[in-house]
């Protein structure tokens, strides 16, 4: 009996159009692509370099910074206030190192300095690492100076660097602060994206998708009706995500509310269109949920959400721009933190808008009705 129960399994896998697919498939791309996106060990941190002294002391320490795998100098400002302006609040850099002035002579002299390190800590882990991998690199150069300077002077070596950090946008570096409006996003995402998926196939398997298909219904009003329910599910998940956000962690947007819900718009329309395709391409529930399974898993690991995406390698950076998450993570922690506007995020917002078209097209088109 258990052989015949066996080879019944086998047969019913091998006539299956997607579960051979997926079982060898899923285990490739997790094994090749997975381990590299999920690289816990923070590098390519954008620094933004202000030298107030200009002096070989300084420019010795900037080399020393540069020559880390961790950083990646990206611009040198007049100014703190520039650097803030021109390269973190645009997003175009993760922290600021600024040297003050007489910094050579202050080591020389008063065998001490001070330095300043302001990390953007929206992206709370980046933010964290950076200022720690800084201070570390300022460590070790102030003992080499230190060394040099009681070498020539024949006196015992002392500290000789003090560091200064400033975390921006999340003073506290509250590790809720940007963990929880990356929840609310995989709460969208699983309502929203994971529940469309077995929708149609639910009616496959119950019948009830014949009935249909013998009415007059047109296929966009017939997508629409089933997109339509989920959008208002996750407007109610994200409206009691803000409440327990401020109720039990205190935590409240900076932005505006009218700009997350926006976004909010856009990025379940188009996990509802994704949701749909695969319902429409899957026979079986199991199918869906399997198929469903896969791809949210690989969107919300390479989406930047529990590892940056600037640590990746630069192929995996790359593969990030084809998921729809990737920009809706920006947003909610954009305009939760930094208190972004419509305009600040108008470039992931067209994105998204972009993906939900194509999805929701795609969704309409891959229904299959039979007038």
């Amino acid at each position: 009996m258990l052989k015949y129960l066996i080879e019944k399994e086998f047969k019913l896998i091998k006539r299956n159009r997607i579960l051979p697919i997926i079982i060898f498939v899923m285990p490739v791309v997790f094994l090749l692509l997975l381990p590299f996106a999920a690289d816990f060990e923070v590098k390519n941190i954008r620094l933004v370099v202000v030298d107030n002294d200009h002096s070989g002391y300084s420019k010795r320490f900037i080399e020393k910074i540069g020559s880390s795998k961790y950083y990646h100098i990206v611009a040198s400002e007049n100014s703190y206030n520039d650097a803030m302006r021109n390269r973190i609040e645009r997003g175009n850099a993760d922290a600021i190192l600024e040297i003050p002035q007489h910094f050579e002579r202050d080591l020389v002299k008063q065998k001490k300095s001070t330095i300043l390190i302001s990390a953007n800590a929206v992206d709370g882990m980046k933010g964290l690492m950076g200022t720690a991998y800084l201070a570390s690199v300022a460590m070790d150069f102030s003992k080499n100076i230190s060394m040099e300077l009681a070498a020539f002077n024949d006196v015992a070596p002392q500290q000789t660097i003090q560091v200064t950090n400033r975390a921006l946008f999340n003073p506290m570096m509250n590790y809720k602060a940007y963990m929880v409006p990356a929840i609310m996003m995989m709460l969208i995402v699983l309502m929203c994206g994971a529940m469309p998926a077995v929708n149609i196939v639910m009616e496959k398997e119950t019948g009830t998708i014949e009935q249909m298909n013998v009415t007059p219904v047109k296929k966009f009003y017939f997508i629409l009706a089933k997109i339509i329910p989920f959008w208002v599910i996750g407007f109610i998940v994200l409206t009691l995500g803000f409440i327990i956000a401020y109720l039990v962690y205190g935590l409240i947007p900076v932005g505006s509310l009218g700009t997350l819900y926006l976004a909010a718009a856009v990025f379940i329309l188009t996990m509802s269109g994704i949701g749909l395709v695969i319902s429409n391409k899957s026979d079986t529930m199991q199918q869906a949920l399997m198929i469903a399974m896969f791809f949210l898993v690989v969107f919300i690991l390479m989406s930047g959400l529990l590892t940056p995406i600037a640590s990746m390698p630069r192929w995996a950076q790359l593969l990030t721009y084809a998921n729809p998450l990737r920009y809706y993570a920006e947003i909610m922690r954009f305009v939760y933190l930094k208190g972004c506007t419509i305009s600040d995020i108008l470039p992931q917002l067209s994105s998204l808008l972009i993906f939900a078209v194509a999805a929701n097209f795609w969704a309409m088109v891959s229904y299959k009705k039979q007038s």
